[in-house]
């Protein structure tokens, strides 16, 4: 049978983990900016390289 006497309040819930928060998959974020200037960067510095060692720009039009 039931008993009728009150229960004893429960502690509030505390969360062990904080949850990680996904990214979204489109816009603008700093970790893919960084990265895509990066990218930009070392195509660059190779487009120099590839210009020094051929003794002519690859951008000019024939």
């Amino acid at each position: 049978m039931a008993t009728t006497e009150p229960r004893a309040p429960r502690p509030p819930l505390v969360p062990k983990l904080v949850p990680q928060r996904r990214l979204p998959r489109f816009g603008f974020h700093t970790h893919t900016e960084r990265l895509n200037g990066r990218s930009a960067m070392l195509g660059f510095l190779a487009l120099l390289a590839v210009e020094k060692v051929l003794g002519h720009g690859l951008l000019v039009w024939p």
